[in-house]
């Protein structure tokens, strides 16, 4: 008889025994191995900490405790443990099971996170407000709220870790950081404290890290709890310390350590977590698991299976076995961006590149084996990655930094102080700009434009399709001035307008795509949104519409709008970034400075309100920037200003060649 469709809550749980929980444990790996390969999610990560995640709702009552997630992509386990099993069949598309953690779906979701770091530093006020509120745990106040948080994929090199780390120790209450420790990241670890950690599981003491709270706390005389044994520490030989401070690394917070513990014994993760749940000090439970834990492709290739899209199970009869295919789509942006890359430094050896623990996500990967003294993956931590990329800017090389947009503000205060401050070419690929579908609000890249933008100098700019993407890393390369910037979805390239060669980029010039000499009205997309903006021209053929890739948001093409807008010609900005400080905000700025009429423009962006997972089609629909809607607001731009409006039955319009 199955388990897990029994549980509709961890009450559920808590009736089982403890020997019926790895029976669960299977059928949750079962349960989201098969969702994944329908939808794609986040498989390794998920796969690693279900035992983990089914001990700690087995002892701990998180209706009342307090569980946050640092690196929320480990959270599927938790999610069906806690009711929300009839929300698998749709992960991360709409009406559906988030990807992350999310308070709308469910209590037992503190916060909506899906950025490293911060579960530590929530988890600190989270426990300090209980507290103050008399509501914290301790052995006088047994109804009392516990705190545990559980960090992992490496997410504990990060700055904003340590620094919840070092207030963390300083707390006079009952606290558990829960390490999820499988020796990856999104990608291999980088780092000393990596590398420290590497040196301590291949240690002769870690070998035997399969013992238990209980067997070694039966050593110590009159011991039988955690707290106990903590007190006696000073009575007891340096063997018996040395299993519970085994990584003394954590001691220099002040923080207990205990483990590590086999993450995958669930029995000794029950026996732990019963005796640490009653520790009264703030404390790190070290747990070594393995990602892709129950999945053979999964533990093998753990980068791949991070987050891989659809995929099947195929006979392999040459192998007597099986094996996985992917589920490919078109050339993504991210592979012609790491193949540009390539390019680039094969040619000017004075080309450096590096990632903050993205080498797969943002194609650096191509470039690390080939440049590995010129490239870098620094591991989860954008900031000193931005430091030290322009360190080497300082030093006379040109340093490229790839980096998903929505972690762009993790190093705003380096792209400011360290970069556009003090004049130097730090230049910044930024992918996944826009809507990016299934990872929703956490991962959406849309005020990239509005923070770098206030940067004095600062040039932006969007690609189009392959050839614009190559053309503008070959304009950033020689642009020494200041800080530059390329934004690109998480999408495939586009051949649309490839066949008509792509010039290259000049500073603060759109590119004409479909013009007319007596236009209706002017699109100006950002970026991949002219190739929305062309679709949507095919349901305006009664009208004359010239189509611009606007290439630049700073500096903006104010030739091309003194020449629009002096002639009455209205102008419709699209762009897939916030309507606040992005590319319509600058048009509208330029013409505020220039005296043009703004009353003209109508800008297309995102909304001032946050969309949610889905398909990225479905996030276009409800941004009003799908097709339809584009079409729609072009047509009402016309009727707004009917002088400036042509016959109907014009000419169709010519592509730029």
């Amino acid at each position: 008889m199955k388990i897990l469709p029994t549980i509709s809550g961890p009450a559920d749980l808590k009736k089982l025994t403890v020997d019926q929980l790895p029976q669960l444990a299977d059928e949750v790996r079962a349960a989201i191995c098969e969702q994944v390969a329908r939808s794609g999610g986040h498989l390794a990560p998920n796969l690693g900490v279900v035992d983990l995640t089914i001990a700690m709702h087995f002892v701990f009552d998180f209706g009342h405790d307090r569980l946050l997630w640092d690196v929320g992509h480990q959270c599927y386990t938790h999610k069906l443990l806690t009711g929300r099993q009839h929300l698998l069949g749709k992960l991360r598309q709409r009406g559906g099971m988030a990807g992350f953690p999310e308070p709308r779906e469910s209590n037992y979701d503190l916060f909506s996170v899906g950025h490293a770091g911060t579960g530590i530093s929530t988890a600190v006020g989270v426990a300090r407000g209980d507290t103050l509120a008399g509501e914290g745990w301790s052995p006088e106040n047994a109804s009392g709220r516990r705190t545990a948080v559980v960090i992992g994929d490496a997410s504990i090199v990060n700055g904003v870790a340590m620094e919840g780390l070092n207030n963390a120790g300083v707390l006079q209450r009952q606290f558990m950081v829960v390490l999820n420790d499988n020796g990856m990241s999104i990608a291999k670890p980088q780092g000393a404290v990596a590398a420290y950690f590497d040196r301590f599981r291949m240690s002769h003491g870690y070998g035997e890290f399969k013992r238990t709270a209980r067997e070694f706390a039966r050593h110590v005389p009159g011991g039988g709890k955690l707290s106990e044994l903590y007190h006696r520490l000073g009575e007891v030989s340096k063997s018996l310390a040395h299993e519970v401070h085994e990584n003394g690394w954590f001691e220099h917070f002040n923080l207990v350590t205990v483990g590590p513990v086999d993450g995958h014994d669930i029995k000794a993760l029950v026996d732990v977590l019963s005796e640490a749940k009653e520790f009264d000090r703030p404390m790190v439970l070290h747990v070594k698991t393995v990602k892709g834990k129950g999945f053979a492709f999964a533990e093998k290739d753990s980068c791949t299976f991070h987050s891989p899209s659809p995929f099947s199970m195929l006979d392999d009869m040459e192998n007597e076995g099986c094996r996985v295919e992917l589920k490919k789509g078109g050339r993504s942006f991210t592979a012609a961006f790491g193949d540009a890359m390539a390019d680039l430094m094969a040619r000017d050896p004075k080309v450096v590149a590096c990632t903050a623990a993205m080498p797969d996500g943002t194609g650096i990967a191509k470039v690390l084996p080939r440049f590995p003294d010129r490239t870098w993956d620094t591991g989860i931590c954008e900031s000193h990655a931005a430091d030290m990329m322009c360190g080497l800017a300082k030093t006379g090389f040109k340093p490229f930094f790839a980096v998903y947009s929505t972690f762009l503000q993790r190093a705003f205060d380096q792209c400011f102080q360290e970069a556009s401050l003090q004049g130097l070419p730090l230049r910044l690929c930024l992918d996944r700009a826009g809507l990016v579908g299934g990872d929703g609000a956490v991962h959406h890249g849309f005020c990239d434009i509005s923070m770098l933008s206030v940067l004095p100098n600062a040039v932006i700019i969007g690609a189009l399709d392959e050839p614009s993407l190559k053309a503008a890393l070959e304009f950033m390369a020689g642009h020494d001035a200041g800080l530059s910037s390329v934004r690109y979805p998480r999408e495939s390239v586009s051949d649309r307008f490839t066949k008509q060669a792509c010039p290259p980029f000049e500073l603060g010039k759109a590119r004409a795509l479909i013009t007319h000499q007596a236009p209706d009205v002017a699109i100006l997309a950002f970026g991949t949104m002219a190739l929305e903006s062309a679709e949507a021209m095919d349901q305006l053929g009664e009208y004359k519409v010239n189509l611009y890739d606007a290439r630049f948001a700073k500096p903006v093409d104010v030739a091309l709008l003194k020449d629009l807008l002096g002639r009455g010609i209205p102008v419709v900005t699209v762009e897939d970034h916030s309507i606040r400080g992005g590319f319509g905000s600058c048009v509208l700025e330029a013409c505020n400075d220039h005296g043009l009429d703004a009353r003209l423009v109508t800008r297309l962006a995102l909304p001032d309100h946050w969309i949610h997972h889905g398909e990225r089609k479905e996030q276009l629909v409800d941004a009003g920037l799908d097709p339809a809607a584009i079409a729609r607001a072009v047509r009402a731009s016309i009727e707004r200003h009917p002088a400036t409006v042509r016959p109907k039955g014009a000419p169709h319009p010519v592509t730029v060649s």
